[in-house]
């Protein structure tokens, strides 16, 4: 588990950019792999951004899963216990989609725990009412079927894959309309800081496209458009 601690003042530049380009910066920086594939926000208005509390799901097994449900022995149960304010709660349920992670319950506790949101590469059951809770909440499906059914919560704050992606405890994990992106906190001032002024240049250029200006010397800017972003972005500097 990472030690290093980022300010929040990062966090708040890291809910500006889009996670598309906070790729972009990240793939600047020598990272390609860091959207988690096919998970989706329960609904599009949901940003989040903190360190990643993770939790490994292994397939379930009936002498695993047997008996009554222990809160002080079950992992999940434990994690949700633990889970710190501002942390993002990131589930390895190996892409397996034929039983929910959590249900509503367990996810208003960590809502009222302080997390600043909930990410698995495999399913919500009661994901309608998740969405309400006001947790910002990610998954790649819904299904009914509680977890127990397929899965086995095994470890908390281990290395885990989520999406196809390397997550460890500690990572910083940002989530927008799009989805999930899986920062090692080592990178994530340099990569917010990189992103948020890719995002302003980005703005500029956009608006530039729509005035009808022609993507050749816009798109990527050369001097000209360049120099035009420098007096745009001074003029702006709230935008």
């Amino acid at each position: 588990m990472s030690k290093k601690r980022i300010s929040n003042e990062v966090f708040q530049q890291l809910l500006i950019p889009s996670t598309a380009t906070l790729t972009s910066a990240l793939k600047q920086l020598g990272l390609s792999r860091s959207f988690i594939h096919g998970v989706a926000p329960l609904r599009p208005n949901m940003k989040m951004a903190g360190p990643a509390f993770t939790l490994r799901y292994i397939p379930a097994r009936e002498d695993l899963n047997a008996g009554e449900v222990d809160n002080m022995k079950d992992v999940q149960r434990i994690a949700i216990e633990e889970i710190g304010v501002g942390e993002v709660f990131v589930i390895d349920a190996r892409g397996d989609t034929r039983a929910g992670t959590m249900g509503d319950i367990l996810a208003t506790r960590l809502f009222k725990r302080g997390a600043a949101g909930v990410v698995t590469d495999g399913a919500f059951r009661d994901s309608p009412a998740i969405a309400e809770i006001g947790i910002p909440a990610f998954a790649a499906a819904m299904n009914a079927h509680s977890n127990k059914t397929v899965h086995h919560p095994s470890e908390i704050q281990v290395p885990i894959a989520c999406g196809e992606v390397a997550v460890l405890p500690g990572d910083i994990i940002v989530g927008d309309a799009e989805g999930v992106v899986a920062i090692p906190i080592r990178l994530a001032e340099e990569a917010a800081q990189i992103a948020v002024e890719m995002e302003m240049r980005e703005k500029f250029i956009l608006k530039k496209i729509q005035s009808g200006a022609s993507i050749v010397g816009s798109y990527p800017p050369d001097e000209s458009t360049l120099a035009e972003y420098k007096v745009w972005k001074n003029n702006n500097k709230e935008g």
